[in-house]
């Protein structure tokens, strides 16, 4: 039985539609970073998916092939996430305003993944695949203390399950945290290409800390 980060690990990743607290530690990603309106047919946001997924299942099936990871264990890619800002600072996203969207889009990666077996894989995939992967990147962030909620329907109507996120933190004695490197997080568990509008499940996370 394949090891599933989102079983495993639902406080992280299968919140409930009302917002909780959540710790979240340390992890490793491959990484893109790209900037503009993501619903663009030919965005760098779109890029930055096949890019991201053409490394996660070079690592994932690098047990047929004579390089072995130490450590490796049969598990399934975990969800696709997105960290998403503003240049204007804030982190509350202005979304009549897509074209100024930064992004950087991640994929989780197993403990056992090592910067030497990411650097392997980069090489691998540019052997068989032929694409530029200067852009993919590992990266390691600990995202700490977030009030989080799970997301049903568009990606325009977030707002609604933010307002709610806001209101719980604050009648819990917290404030948002949005300094230098803490952003809105997003993890998307459905493929809106193959799912009603209403149905869309996100999960949205924001740095918060206590209130003074």
């Amino acid at each position: 039985m394949a090891f599933d980060y989102k079983k495993e690990y639902k406080e992280f990743y299968m919140p409930k539609s009302k917002p909780s607290i959540v710790n979240v530690p340390k992890m490793n990603y491959i990484a893109v970073r790209g900037k503009g309106n993501p619903n663009c047919e030919d965005s760098e946001y779109k890029k930055s998916i096949g890019l991201l997924y053409a490394i996660a299942f070079t690592i994932k099936m690098s047990y047929k092939g004579n390089y072995k990871i130490d450590g490796y264990f049969s598990y399934v890619v975990p969800p696709l996430e997105g960290f998403w800002w503003q240049d204007n600072g804030e982190l509350e996203i202005d979304y009549n305003s897509k074209e100024e969207f930064n992004f950087i889009s991640v994929i989780r990666l197993p403990d056992f993944v090592t910067k030497k077996d990411f650097d392997w894989a980069i090489k691998e995939a540019i052997k068989k695949k032929n694409m530029d992967f200067s852009k993919v990147e590992f990266l390691t962030y600990e995202e700490g203390l977030c009030v989080q909620s799970m997301h049903i329907g568009s990606y325009d109507n977030e707002p609604d399950t933010i307002n709610k996120m806001h209101e719980y933190m604050v009648e819990n004695g917290y404030e948002l945290d949005n300094g230098g490197k803490r952003l809105h997080h997003e993890i998307y568990l459905s493929d809106p290409r193959r799912c009603a509008v209403e149905k869309i499940k996100t999960v949205i996370r924001h740095p918060i800390k206590k209130k003074n």
